[in-house]
């Protein structure tokens, strides 16, 4: 019996120990690199008990992690700690505490945290702090201006959150503005799009970013077309911090948002170039051709027609290959087609212009 009940227990362990390794696995994302540049899925927003948030801060880079991203940052609001009484506020520990855990996964972690303030100014994040106590003070300019004082990259969070009247751009905004002091917007944040934002990033060549601001636990296990956090798809010189960094101040980015991937359009472009395969036509009559398109991102692609040839609308979900058929009176040569990527945004309501190339025999 002793042996009998030895043999389960040894078994039992086995079966914890098998679970726990299996749940231990990376979920790698797919979205091309880009001419000269990596392409790092960043998610630089987000919290933990050390302010509003629901989870201890390592927990932030096993999500991370497991869900395909490379690069994060905790940001705990510095000057809401509601949970006060129970956690000491000691503004670097969120750091100093998910640092170990990051490097074992591999993930680059930038120190940063929240300038928070009624809205408007709004709240602003700090990423890239050499230490996140300075930015403690009462007044919000003299906050940020420490922030920059340390070489970050400052970011106006959803800045519509609380609607268009209380987003509005402000004096204060245009004198961190004209003072370089701030550098990015979220344009989208964890399910809301500020279309404002998006189009202040054209206009004033301020980076577009997306984040999650996630607070509660993610039981993702991955991400997917139909279900993942928003997150910001940086273009960088290679897969480092300095890289990072260096790509974010010279606005080198695309936000994953829901369906949609916003942009500006020198970064879309190659993007969606590099999303698409086109063979060639493994069928042809004498009006038409049949031939695979594929799309290899994580990203659903739907498509418009805007010239004369191929299929009036086009879907191409995530990591699959779909068989055209395309009329055309000269079979035998490659195939221009034009459209529209609908939920690639180059700006606010507008889509990219893009052509897929079917070569010819």
């Amino acid at each position: 019996m002793k042996m009998r009940n030895y043999r389960l227990a040894i078994v039992a362990l086995a079966f914890v120990l098998s679970s726990a390794a299996a749940q231990d696995v990376r979920h790698e994302l797919q979205f091309p690199d880009l001419p000269g540049y990596q392409t790092l899925a960043c998610d630089l927003h987000m919290h933990t008990v050390f302010s509003d948030g629901s989870v201890w801060p390592p927990v932030r880079a096993e999500e991370a992690w497991r869900q395909g991203l490379d690069a994060i940052s905790v940001t705990d609001h510095i000057e809401y700690t509601p949970k006060k009484d129970d956690i000491p506020v000691q503004h670097n520990r969120p750091y100093d505490l998910t640092i170990g855990e990051a490097r074992e996964k591999n993930l680059l972690l930038a120190r940063g945290a929240e300038i928070t303030r009624d809205t408007p100014p709004g709240h602003f994040n700090a990423i890239f702090l050499s230490d996140v106590e300075p930015l403690n003070t009462e007044d919000f300019v003299e906050a940020v201006k420490r922030a920059n004082e340390q070489g970050a990259y400052v970011v106006w969070n959803h800045q519509g959150w609380k609607g268009p009247e209380k987003g509005q751009w402000l004096e204060v905004h245009t004198k961190l503005y004209d003072n370089k002091w701030f550098h990015g917007m979220e344009v989208a944040n964890g399910d809301e799009y500020y279309p404002d934002a998006h189009q202040w990033c054209l206009d004033k060549n301020l980076t577009m970013m997306g984040n999650s601001d996630i607070h509660a636990p993610d039981l993702r296990e991955k991400s997917a077309a139909g279900e993942h956090r928003t997150m910001t798809l940086v273009f960088a010189k290679d897969r480092s911090l300095d890289a990072l960094k260096e790509a974010l101040f010279a606005g080198r980015t695309a936000v994953w948002y829901k369906d949609q991937i916003i942009g500006r359009k020198e970064w879309l472009e190659p993007l969606f170039g590099g999303c698409i395969r086109a063979s060639k036509p493994h069928v042809r009559s004498k009006d038409a051709v049949w031939a695979e398109i594929g799309n290899t991102s994580d990203v659903d692609i739907a498509l418009e027609r805007t010239g004369n040839a191929g299929p009036v609308e086009l879907k191409l979900p995530a990591r699959t290959t779909s068989v055209v058929k395309i009329g055309t009176n000269a079979p035998d040569q490659p195939l221009e087609l034009s459209y529209k990527a609908t939920n690639f945004l180059v700006a606010p309501k507008t889509a990219l212009d893009v052509t897929l190339t079917v070569p010819g025999p």
